[in-house]
């Protein structure tokens, strides 16, 4: 099931469940948007109609502006060279439903996200034991100094000529 919608000069094929940017709106996070704009609905495999009657809904999941796009100018032998980026914005929209002839199709449920566990301060939540084991680690072993400056190479200052 997809449907084929009309967005900000852009046609897109969605189906229930994904998202897609889509050129700035003015929705905020959250609101629902209707498509009426549809071009094309396809119910079954292999079978396309037009969009008449269709109407495809979304939620608004964010916004924001997409990676910079960088635009370089530049004539050779006249010593012209201008650069320039640009950033679309758009706002991301996760299909939640397609509705023709009587006919519904959602999306499935989006799952909820776990809250994350607080971290644990410094001493908290740790035994006795393994915090007196920590503060008595052997130290590191280092070599001896005597073999480290014998392990040097001679510089070309000390070469005989």
């Amino acid at each position: 099931m997809y449907a084929v919608i009309r967005a900000g000069g852009k046609q897109y094929r969605v189906a229930p469940g994904d998202v897609v940017k889509i050129e700035k709106l003015p929705e905020g996070q959250g609101e629902v948007i209707e498509f009426k704009d549809v071009l094309a609905v396809s119910g079954q495999e292999g079978q396309i109609g037009s969009g008449q009657g269709a109407v495809v809904s979304g939620q608004v999941m964010d916004s924001g502006r997409g990676d910079k796009v960088l635009v370089f100018h530049f004539k050779r032998k006249k010593q012209y060279k201008k650069i320039f980026g640009h950033r679309q914005p758009f706002t991301a929209v996760r299909i939640t439903e397609i509705a023709f002839n009587g006919q519904k199709f959602t999306a499935p449920e989006m799952p909820v996200a776990k809250p994350k566990a607080k971290p644990v301060a410094e001493g908290e939540g740790v035994p006795h034991e393994a915090k007196a084991h920590a503060k008595h680690a052997a130290p590191k072993k280092s070599k001896p100094k005597a073999a480290h400056k014998a392990a040097k190479k001679p510089t070309g200052k000390n070469k005989k000529k």
